[in-house]
């Protein structure tokens, strides 16, 4: 009887242990879904919304590029694109066949047509082909019976008014690459477009603007079920430059089929009024996908035109190198005003001769008319007492050997050897048949159109440090531009004689003159050997450089402004192997000079 009482109390006990334990677990369920279902309420609500709720970025409208007179330089036009949806058509292939005979596919965009339908899902819509004309548009339309999943898009394209003659300045944009950093969710969006060179790749963060957002309810397969918000993004901002389009244009003109650069500054402000390098590109064909026929062709194309000379180009200066000489050894007294040197046509240290340009010699010169005649004498004879060390401190004061740092890449800043320089380089010292032909430009000095131009604009304005910009500066900037140490009384005979270079009977660019209104330029030529110059060659006195191949002619160099008398336009022109700055460069500097009065962006005539 005990033993089944026993019994009976253990199976109780179990039985009390089992339901306590069964609902301690009811009240551990209990807790947890009141948990899942009160505390976590919202995390799971935005979970199931991100599930259903698809969001998509949508791209903004890239900001407009100007001049300083508002014409447009880059702008973004209407583009037509024809799509494809896969689940939309019967048979993909046979659509494509169809879309062919009414409008050819290259090789390259079928494969990549073939690739996206691969990665994207059937109802993704893929490019067939885009910067459609409205005939072409209208054409696939009259034709969409046999073109089933062929669909139409509206969107922008971005565009180059001015084509080639702004192709290096304002540069292009296209795909994001691998390369490209991606700091922006924008860059992740198929088909979008940044800037890749020039102003579109400085300013691609101003340019751009900010996305904006489209949210759709999706389906579990993806699909788009309606569209739920759109939150409008922010259009990049617009821009405005320095450049004035009607003298950039009559600039590159002026170069017709010839190979290099030119820039033109306000002297007052170094604010950069054109810009320009020959040949170029058009900007439009890497917008919208460059063959390989016309990349090739670019790539091949001896000249260049993938380079922008202004300032990838490192050139010597040659004889417009020689106001600098002229202002060092003023400086260092090793000339004065009167001093005259005697030109025979060559001179000699030791044994070596050096020669002149005219091989029969100018006879006695001061500075002013040696600078007239760009004798090669007189300045051998200022660099060989003056030396290089003085030389270079000048020259960099005029912004030269350093680059000016405008916001294009790849600019080059050139080279303004002294000793110290020559000693780090090779471990040699200093020779002095090196300063003589530093003091006509040549040996290993090298320079940029770009600090050609700052150079000059600098002698015109008096000695004002300017730096160029593309950028408008305001009253203030203007007003805090520093005054370059330099004598006022040398500076006046440097530009007394870049004025007889041009207006004086015997100047070297006597035949670019022009009167305008009263208004005339002062400036310097130079020439610059690409190769060396045979004995017989220099013996018989006459070299002429259209009987030589193209790549062995001299580089024409020209720097110049204007008006003369009040300066406020300075232009530097380089011409690769043009056969010389008189014959070449002056002509083009003269034409740009000249249509800067005529369109005068400065209001200096008008001001008179």
């Amino acid at each position: 009887m005990n033993r089944d009482n026993d019994k009976g109390k253990v199976l109780i006990n179990r039985s009390l242990i089992m339901a306590a334990t069964k609902a301690f677990l009811l009240l551990c369920i209990i807790g947890r879904l009141y948990y899942l279902q009160v505390y976590q309420a919202d995390k799971f609500k935005m979970l199931a919304d991100e599930n259903r709720i698809s969001t998509r970025l949508l791209i903004p409208q890239r900001g407009i590029i100007y001049d300083r007179n508002h014409r447009v330089l880059a702008t973004n036009e209407q583009n037509f694109q024809a799509l494809i949806v896969a689940e939309q058509a019967p048979n993909v292939q046979d659509t494509l066949d169809a879309f062919k005979k009414i409008m050819p596919l290259t090789e390259a965009e079928e494969e990549r047509i073939r690739r996206d339908l691969k990665r994207n899902r059937s109802f993704v819509p893929i490019k067939v082909k885009d910067n459609l004309s409205w005939e072409e548009v209208a054409k696939i339309q009259l034709n969409a019976s046999d073109l089933p999943g062929i669909i139409i898009d509206d969107g922008l394209n971005r565009a180059y008014p001015y084509g080639e003659k702004t192709a290096q300045v304002i540069g292009y944009v296209a795909a994001v690459s691998d390369g490209d950093v991606k700091d922006d969710s924008l860059l992740e969006v198929p088909g979008f477009k940044i800037g890749k060179s020039g102003i579109e790749k400085y300013l691609e963060h101003r340019l751009r603007g900010k996305g904006g957002i489209l949210k759709m309810e999706v389906n579990a397969y993806g699909r788009v079920m309606k569209e739920i918000e759109e939150i409008e993004g922010v259009p990049g901002e617009n821009v405005v430059l320095t450049l004035d389009a009607r003298l950039q244009e009559k600039a590159y003109e002026a170069f017709g089929e010839q190979s290099g650069a030119a820039v033109l500054l306000d002297v007052d402000s170094g604010e950069i009024l054109a810009f320009v390098s020959t040949p170029a590109f058009d900007p439009n064909d890497f917008t919208q996908g460059l063959s390989n026929e016309k990349w090739k062709a670019l790539v091949e194309n001896e000249k260049h035109p993938l380079i922008n000379k202004a300032i990838q180009g490192q050139y010597s200066p040659g004889s417009v190198f020689k106001p600098i000489v002229a202002l060092a050894g003023l400086e260092s007294g090793v000339i004065k005003p009167e001093t005259r040197f005697f030109c025979a046509g060559k001179m000699f240290l030791g044994n070596h001769p050096f020669h002149c340009w005219k091989h029969v010699g100018h006879g006695y010169l001061n500075v002013v008319e040696a600078l007239m005649h760009s004798c090669d004498i007189f300045f051998y004879e200022t660099a060989l007492r003056g030396g290089i060390d003085k030389i270079a401190e000048v020259a960099r004061r005029f912004g030269l050997g350093k680059a000016v740092g405008i916001g294009l890449e790849n600019e080059k800043s050139g080279l303004i050897p002294d000793k110290a320089w020559k000693y780090r380089r090779f471990g040699e010292p200093w020779q002095l048949g090196e300063s003589l032909i530093s003091g006509i430009g040549q040996g290993y000095i090298l320079v940029t159109p770009l600090q050609l131009a700052t150079m000059t604009a600098r002698i015109a304005n008096g000695g004002y440090e300017v730096v160029p910009t593309f950028f408008p500066l305001s009253a203030e900037q203007k007003d805090n531009i520093k005054k370059i140490s330099v004598n006022k009384e040398y500076l006046d005979l440097v530009k007394e004689g870049m004025f007889d270079v041009v207006n004086i009977p015997g100047g070297t660019a006597w035949r670019s003159q022009f009167d305008y209104q009263g208004h005339r330029m002062a400036g310097k030529t130079g020439s610059v050997q690409v190769r060396r110059i045979t004995l017989k060659e220099r013996q018989s006195g006459i070299i002429k450089q259209e009987d030589l191949p193209w790549k062995y002619r001299d580089h024409g160099i020209f720097i110049g402004y204007a008006p003369a008398d009040n300066p406020k336009y300075a232009v530097a022109v380089l011409v690769e192997h043009g056969g010389g700055g008189s014959s070449a460069a002056a002509p083009i500097a003269s034409k740009i000079l000249l249509e800067s009065l005529k369109l005068d962006p400065l209001g200096v005539i008008r001001k008179k």
